[in-house]
């Protein structure tokens, strides 16, 4: 293979070159000297097989021996029937809604989505039987196993892909993307890619137009290996994983079919960014009219059904954790009290869902008088766009200080969940002085109510840019789903506990 094809670039997060990184593998899988789609990807997807497989044994033989010693009624051999049709089920459910494609493992809310999917298959399946068989404690057996069969997939999946994300994050287990289009567009995919390293998208080489990139030979030291018309050519050749096609007046339906079917049979996917609109999720549908493959974007899902739903997980969910955490705010209470002289909890004016005020509250983490310092300090602002944020704010008590690092402050604003004014996710409430600036795109935020946590929350908090803030925001609004809900939830704690970006 020449070094032209298959190019050296160093990663700027790990220091290795694409030729001296070995082929490694998955949960310490060694070099296997083949390419990238034979050396993890199918290892992970077994371990995620396996990791599932192991779950369904371990609760139907837990469940069985269980429904065994209280139920004589229920014979050995009825017992290893149903065992045996459960993990069947079970496991041919998850098979049917693809749970297991490479595709969707690794990222994404898909994955779970499609695992929920396969499970609530298995349930229906499963309490058909139940009631056809007329088995002694069978349907109790569905409606315990299924969902307990959940509740030990869902984090192990988590687990593997926290594994996989500290992999990537290293260098290894990426897919090797061959990008082609405009060169300011492979740029910022580029940029992005190296950003959310987690994809695990590798750009190793770039076809573009003349063959030459924004400086030189190549493009933020990725190299130009050549023009559109040596694309397939380098694809056959270089054992790319991905062939990533930004937008380019050049790319007409006819030559990205032909370039398709150049592509088959080499084991390489090929991806076309439409670079229409920075929409994504449920929201985009591919059809076909007339025979021409059209792409959909249906209206956000603001109203309905979903937000019904959205709206009672929302009241349950924060008074079951009023009453779970109560021990928790009531220790908080009389540390504040102890620390310093004041109120114990703040409140403040913010703008929710259509522009309407409402008064948040939060455990009070400054010195009584912080809103007249503020202008005092208004010179030392590190906050970005709108936001007024200080590092090492003086105005901050001590146990204001841990409150902030571990999000605990933020906790009273359950009462505002529950009092309809907010919801679990959503995206950062703002000040009026705030929204009082906002342009026609940034007053989207306000289409929805504002969120106790929310992309921004998972994806740095006080440490992010303002454009940056503002795009996770509008993207929430845009793709929202309970799905996305379930996953920023699922990552808030990781994000509470780690502390970053919280000041």
């Amino acid at each position: 293979m020449s070094e032209q094809v298959h190019p050296t670039r160093r990663r700027p997060a790990t220091g290795k070159t694409v030729a001296d990184r070995p082929a490694v593998g998955f949960a310490g899988y060694g070099a296997s000297g083949r390419s990238p789609l034979k050396a993890w990807e199918p290892r992970y997807r077994r371990q995620v097989i396996v990791s599932d497989l192991v779950a369904t044994l371990v609760v139907v033989l837990t469940v069985g021996s269980v429904l065994v010693s209280r139920h004589d009624e229920v014979s050995p051999l009825e017992l290893l029937a149903l065992e045996s049709i459960t993990v069947a089920v079970v496991m041919a459910s998850l098979a049917v809604c693809r749970v297991w494609n490479t595709a969707v493992l690794g990222q994404g809310a898909e994955e779970f989505t499609r695992l929920g999917r396969g499970l609530f298959g298995a349930v229906v399946v499963l309490g058909l039987g139940a009631l056809a068989m007329a088995i002694p404690g069978a349907r109790l057996w569905v409606f315990v196993v299924v969902p307990a069969i959940a509740l030990l997939a869902f984090p192990q999946r988590y687990v593997l892909r926290r594994l996989l994300h500290r992999r990537r994050a290293g260098g290894d287990c990426l897919l090797p993307v061959l990008a082609a289009g405009d060169p300011l567009m492979v740029a910022d995919l580029i940029s992005r890619s190296r950003v959310a390293s987690h994809v695990g998208w590798s750009v190793e080489a770039i076809c573009t137009p003349d063959g030459r990139g924004l400086t030189g030979t190549n493009i933020d030291d990725v190299p130009v290996v050549g023009q559109y018309l040596d694309l397939a050519d380098h694809v056959q050749r270089g054992g790319y994983r991905i062939v990533a096609i930004t937008p380019d007046t050049y790319w007409t339906p006819r030559r990205l079919q032909q370039l398709a079917w150049n592509l088959e049979g080499t084991g390489t996917e090929m991806v076309v960014a439409p670079g229409l609109m920075d929409v994504a999720g449920p929201r985009l549908h591919v059809s076909g009219v007339l025979g021409m493959p059209l792409l959909r974007v249906s209206e956000p899902t603001l109203t309905g059904f979903r937000r019904m739903v959205k709206e009672a997980v929302d009241r349950v969910g924060a008074a079951l954790l009023l009453l779970f955490l109560a021990p928790l705010l009531f220790l908080v209470a009389v540390a504040i009290m102890v620390d310093s002289r004041g109120r114990v909890f703040y409140t403040q004016k913010r703008t929710g869902k259509g522009g309407r005020e409402f008064t948040m509250v939060k455990f009070r983490t400054m010195v009584t008088n912080a809103d007249a310092l503020r202008t005092r300090l208004a010179a030392a602002n590190e906050g970005a766009g709108l936001l007024f944020k200080i590092r090492k704010d003086p105005r901050i008590t001590k146990v204001g200080q841990i409150l902030r690092r571990y999000s605990i402050d933020e906790l009273p604003q359950l009462f505002n969940v529950l009092a309809g004014h907010m919801s679990l996710v959503g995206p950062r409430p703002p000040l009026p002085e705030e929204s009082a600036k906002y342009g026609p795109e940034v007053r989207r935020r306000l289409l929805v109510k504002p969120g106790l946590t929310g992309l921004w929350q998972v994806s740095g908090r006080s440490d992010l840019s303002w454009e940056e803030s503002v795009r996770l925001d509008l993207r929430y609004v845009e793709d929202w789903s309970l799905a996305l809900d379930a996953v920023i939830l699922w990552k808030t704690v990781r994000a509470v506990l780690s502390g970053e970006g919280a000041y």
